[in-house]
């Protein structure tokens, strides 16, 4: 343990002499992302309230057709636009998100009682699009609702008989589980976080002390290889609990001072305290796996290039639950990245977690952190390691 101490005091010292490192590893990462991420989910809340509320404009092709409909969209918010030219090559240059299109025989169908077209022209695969688009598909529906009522009136019909049976939702979510929607982004940002807060030490003292060939003279000290890598892992884990720390903290903040996701997000101390504990195997394991393929390296240059292949793992459980979405079971906490995502997704929608889950989630991350450690103390025990060419 005094050996292990040492070099884990070694390392921190180390790593605060070079204060680039230091903020980069402490200060850069985990505040300038929630300010990111905060910063854009703001930007677009206060976009799509503007894009919801206020008047919208629509080039109305044939509008001559039907100036009762114009003027029933007139009086809901939605105004003629006048155009001229081709409406579809608008659509496709984005010059304008929706145009309304009405048939031709649209005032004959009207005087017959047959359906009259009302074709919505747009891009579905422009996002731009979808709120004006949604704003006029209900505009429309209630003018057919309304228009239908009053036809059935004229012939002395109650509009119910059209409607024989009425459906309604009855939403059994909570408002935290509705929040928990509204912030997807959140685990896979945490266990990024978690999983590589402490890469810029572990680099640093795995590859960077092969290849400055400083690492022969440590491996020739009286202190065992497995004090040597424990300490370096320690160092490494303490870097990434305070990078994590940082991080939910900065959520925490950032959430308050945004008011609308703040009212999204659940930023109790005992929130951020659950969403710590969660991932603190994630932290080992980070630290732990990150060791054991750094100290394979013999250059900086080479350890740096797995960080794209690292960053791509957490994604794989929110890939996987989007294409194919799954119901909660007990193996799925054993999974690495699965467990930590299910895990933060129970606590941000503000789910009870029973004791049994607990001990499975915990049990299997530090489980697994303690098989990586044992692969990492192997490597280091091999003697190519002090040879940096």
């Amino acid at each position: 343990m005094k050996a292990l101490l040492t070099v884990w005091m070694k390392e921190l010292r180390e790593l605060v002499r070079d204060r680039r490192t230091l903020a980069l590893a402490l200060v850069m990462g985990p505040l300038l992302a929630p300010a990111l991420i905060i910063g854009l989910g703001t930007m677009a809340q206060n976009k799509v309230r503007s894009q919801i509320e206020k008047p919208l404009e629509v080039v109305i092709v044939g509008a001559e057709r039907a100036p009762n409909l114009v003027a029933w969209l007139g009086g809901q918010g939605i105004s003629r636009k006048e155009f001229k030219g081709d409406p579809d090559a608008a659509i496709r240059s984005q010059a304008e998100d929706v145009y309304l299109r009405i048939e031709p025989d649209y005032a004959r169908h009207w005087r017959e009682g047959v359906p009259a077209l009302v074709e919505i022209v747009h891009d579905s695969t422009r996002d731009a699009s979808r709120i004006p688009v949604k704003r006029v598909e209900a505009a429309l529906d209630a003018y057919r609702q309304q228009v239908g009522a009053l036809r059935l009136l004229a012939r002395g019909i109650s509009p119910s008989v059209a409607m024989p049976v009425t459906t309604s939702h009855k939403d059994l979510s909570t408002p935290e589980a509705r929040k928990g929607m509204a912030m997807a982004f959140l685990p896979y940002l945490l266990i990024l976080s978690a999983f590589l807060g402490g890469a810029h030490i572990v680099i640093d003292t795995t590859a960077g002390e092969r290849e400055r060939q400083s690492l022969e003279p440590l491996l020739a000290t009286p202190a065992s290889r497995g004090a040597i890598v424990s300490g370096k892992i320690a160092a490494a884990c303490a870097v990434g609990v305070a990078a994590l720390l940082l991080t939910l903290l900065a959520f925490k903040l950032g959430a308050q001072l945004a008011p609308d996701i703040g009212r999204q997000m659940d930023v109790s101390m005992a929130a951020i305290a659950k969403m710590l504990v969660v991932l603190l195997p994630m932290v080992f394991i980070g630290g732990c796996l990150l060791t054991f393929i750094a100290a394979g390296a013999k250059s900086v240059k080479e350890a740096q290039s797995y960080m794209a292949v690292l960053m791509l793992l957490p994604m794989i459980p929110t890939i996987a639950l989007m294409v194919s979405p799954v119901k909660d079971a007990l193996w799925m906490f054993t999974v690495p990245f699965l467990a930590q995502n299910q895990m933060l997704l129970k606590v941000i929608r503000g789910e009870g977690i029973d004791l049994q889950t607990w001990a499975v989630y915990l049990g299997a991350g530090f489980g697994l952190a303690a098989l990586l450690w044992f692969a990492a103390t192997r490597r280091y025990q091999q003697e190519k390691l002090a040879v940096s060419g």
